[in-house]
């Protein structure tokens, strides 16, 4: 019997910790591109397979963020809202009203039509912040310092004024500007780009045009950027949208 009982009280701590919500503390930016439907994310953390949480999004109906202490619902249930006519400030609004965790939570929120809303909670570990511009949210916690935010505003701001460059390369100009300022001040160990386009993914019946990821690797941004002009002679430039 006093076996049974041990074994059940581990069994339990290993539920209670694999319920736990994942502690991603990490930089990232959404963002929405008016002249092409195109809405992404873009993530780096000191996280094994930052990909696999943080970032979420829909064509045509937004794209979501959730780190620091990740409710990774917050992705699914914030796009299932904005896609039922909530704004993106009513949508996390919501969430938040539900969530007994909310002041740990960092969470950031556009739709389609570019209107952002962000959140990051007291309880975030210094440095936390965001910053919201047009058609984009900047947001991190456990950061080198608010530098790392100044550097991703303006590099991204600089990135879509170029040239012959689309929304994946404003983000990926975004993430490296971020590490360069300091970044997440553990270190680096994953990334993620994530793009959604209507009709942009392999065999134009889905949304996903881009979504990649590096899980575990010394320099994640460098090797997202390998991943990233590969995709372009692969898959090409996306199309326009299509009024």
């Amino acid at each position: 019997m006093r076996r049974l009982c041990i074994v059940l009280v581990f069994l339990a701590l290993g539920a209670a910790l694999r319920a736990a919500d994942p502690e991603v503390h990490t930089f990232s930016i959404v963002a929405f591109d008016p002249a092409t439907g195109e809405l992404g994310v873009a993530v780096e953390s000191k996280y094994f397979g930052v990909g696999s949480v943080v970032p979420w999004a829909k064509a045509g109906v937004g794209a979501v963020a959730t780190q620091a202490r990740a409710r990774v619902s917050f992705g699914p249930d914030g796009l299932s809202l904005m896609e039922g006519g909530k704004s993106p400030r009513e949508a996390l609004d919501l969430l938040l009203a539900a969530d007994p965790g909310a002041e740990e939570r960092q969470v950031a929120f556009i739709d389609a039509q570019g209107r952002t809303a962000a959140h990051t909670g007291g309880g975030c570990q210094a440095y936390a912040g965001h910053r919201e511009g047009k058609n984009y949210s900047v947001q991190g916690n456990l950061l080198a310092g608010e530098g790392v935010l100044t550097a991703i505003v303006e590099a991204f701001e600089t990135a879509r004024k170029k040239e012959g460059t689309e929304l994946a390369d404003w983000l990926l100009a975004a993430l490296q500007a971020g590490q360069a300022a300091g970044g997440d001040r553990r270190g680096q160990q994953s990334a993620a780009l994530l793009v959604v386009h209507p009709n942009g993914g392999p065999g134009g019946d889905n949304d996903r045009y881009m979504d990649l990821r590096v899980e575990d690797h010394p320099k994640p941004i460098d090797e997202l950027a390998r991943l990233r002009a590969l995709h372009a002679q692969f898959y090409g430039p996306v199309r326009p949208l299509q009024k």
